[in-house]
């Protein structure tokens, strides 16, 4: 798995528009908190037992149209979830996974807050919320 920052990732996604980019965080995240212009939701864990998606992978897929080249660029919250969400699609033999660093919302600063110090939004890259 390869690591992007999100202007990387923006300017990567921009050059690749066959890849995915896929928002893997919970549904009450994609919805309320915003999300990435253009991505698509495959929460990898949600509420409210927090378990696993079991069809993550699955659904990946299916977007992908089985097929295992096709870029993929993961994005969570801070950059963690998506990581275990891309080592779980390289282990299903996709070949070209990323993963977005410092997430949609950011690292936590000194006040535990995200959005002041990284992260998609922080950089300024189009997002919208529902």
């Amino acid at each position: 798995m390869k690591h992007l920052t999100p202007k990387e990732a923006a300017k990567f996604l921009h050059d690749n528009p066959k890849a995915l980019f896929v928002d893997c965080r919970s549904e009450m995240e994609f919805l309320f908190v915003g999300h990435p212009a253009g991505a698509l939701h495959v929460s990898w864990n949600d509420g409210p037992e927090w378990d696993v998606n079991p069809h993550f992978v699955g659904e990946v897929k299916k977007f992908a149209g089985h097929a295992h080249d096709r870029p993929v660029v993961l994005i969570c919250r801070s950059g963690n979830r998506s990581v275990d969400a891309g080592n779980a699609l390289e282990a299903a033999g996709f070949i070209s996974v990323y993963n977005v660093l410092h997430g949609f919302e950011g690292e936590l600063d000194d006040n535990h807050h995200r959005g002041s110090m990284n992260g998609w939004r922080f950089e300024g890259l189009p997002w919208e919320q529902c």
